[in-house]
């Protein structure tokens, strides 16, 4: 298949390199409004650079349309290929909006093309052995889960990429740019999220970001049992980037995720740490997870197999939901369903 990227940042290097790691597909063209960016990755990958998406669909063919760029231009940019029917695959925020998410969903009923959100992080070894221990039943009914992420994002984070900062572009801060990925994996093992109470605070950089740095949320999933309970707290004021903790409490077994490691924690205290060391080494930054190449390669794979995937839009939909109604619940102040 023939492939593009518009947005040549950093994260676009990482969907170069997986796209360029798979047999049989080719990178046509690049677009960046620094259109020097756009020919810097055009050297290396191959394909032609532009300086607006829409002259690069005009003047390529393409099969498939990679958006690296800022949040608020995802769902435009995404609207413009699907009208061409092209697929799309997507960094995440899906939308800034459940209003926008769901035009964007409308677009691609209409369209009836491919559309995949970049939650990569599902295709880690020890996240789909957690999965699997669940989804058995070996791990006993679920009886609550909790996730943690303690990340750091100083005032240059935010000043060397200015939207970051703008909530109108952003959408958000800390849950939408970086939580989202644990919040959607403690998703995937909990199941249907059902409603959802939340908080959210700027504590290190007042007056010099519109976004939050801190989210606090008491989420209901529907399991197979019953309602049960999620724990789900995220902030970028820490002091480094540790590794994210996400831990399911089941009948059976205690299921702790520390990527790359699954430790299982039994009843009597006993533990069993499985380390996963086969995936590839990580093309980007390592908290960006290492998944992209499994994701891009299954996406791909769909598209020409006429199949379904896990990241394609409407199997991400409950992760997309409930981040809309996180905000929503800390801007009222209220219980909000999913």
């Amino acid at each position: 298949m023939r492939s593009a990227i518009v947005g040549c940042g950093e994260i676009a290097k990482v969907h170069a390199e997986s796209i360029a790691a798979l047999e049989g597909h080719e990178i046509v063209g690049f677009a960046d409004c620094q259109k020097e960016r756009a020919e810097e990755f055009a050297k290396q990958y191959g394909g032609n650079s532009y300086g607006t998406l829409e002259e690069m669909l005009d003047k390529e063919k393409m099969d498939v349309l990679h958006i690296c760029t800022p949040h608020y231009l995802h769902v435009p940019m995404a609207k413009i290929a699907l009208e061409r029917g092209i697929h799309v695959y997507q960094e995440k925020p899906a939308a800034l909006s459940l209003g926008e998410y769901r035009e964007l969903k409308q677009a691609v009923q209409k369209s009836k093309q491919y559309l995949g959100i970049s939650y990569q992080n599902r295709y880690n070894d020890c996240v789909q052995k957690a999965k699997e221990l669940i989804e058995s039943g070996n791990a006993g009914s679920i009886l609550g889960g909790r996730a943690f992420v303690t990340w750091e994002r100083r005032e240059n984070y935010y000043t060397c990429s200015k939207w970051r900062s703008n909530l109108a572009m952003a959408g958000g801060g800390c849950l939408i740019n970086q939580a989202v990925h644990t919040l959607d994996l403690l998703t995937e093992l909990m199941g249907k999220p059902v409603g959802v109470e939340a908080e959210m605070k700027n504590h290190h950089l007042k007056g010099v970001v519109e976004v939050e740095d801190t989210v606090e949320a008491y989420i209901t999933y529907q399991t197979k049992e019953g309602e049960r309970s999620g724990n789900f707290y995220a902030t970028t004021s820490y002091c480094e980037d540790s590794t994210p903790i996400i831990e399911v409490v089941c009948q059976h077994m205690t299921l702790r995720i520390e990527d790359p490691e699954l430790t299982i924690i039994y009843p009597d205290g006993t533990k069993e740490r499985m380390e996963f060391g086969n995936m590839e080494e990580a093309f980007g930054k390592k908290y960006w997870g290492n998944g992209h190449k499994r994701a891009i390669q299954e996406f791909y794979e769909a598209i020409e197999s006429e199949k379904s995937c896990k990241i394609e839009l409407e199997n991400t939909d409950m992760s997309n939901r409930l981040m809309f109604a996180i905000y929503e619940a800390s801007r009222t102040g209220e219980y909000v369903t999913v």
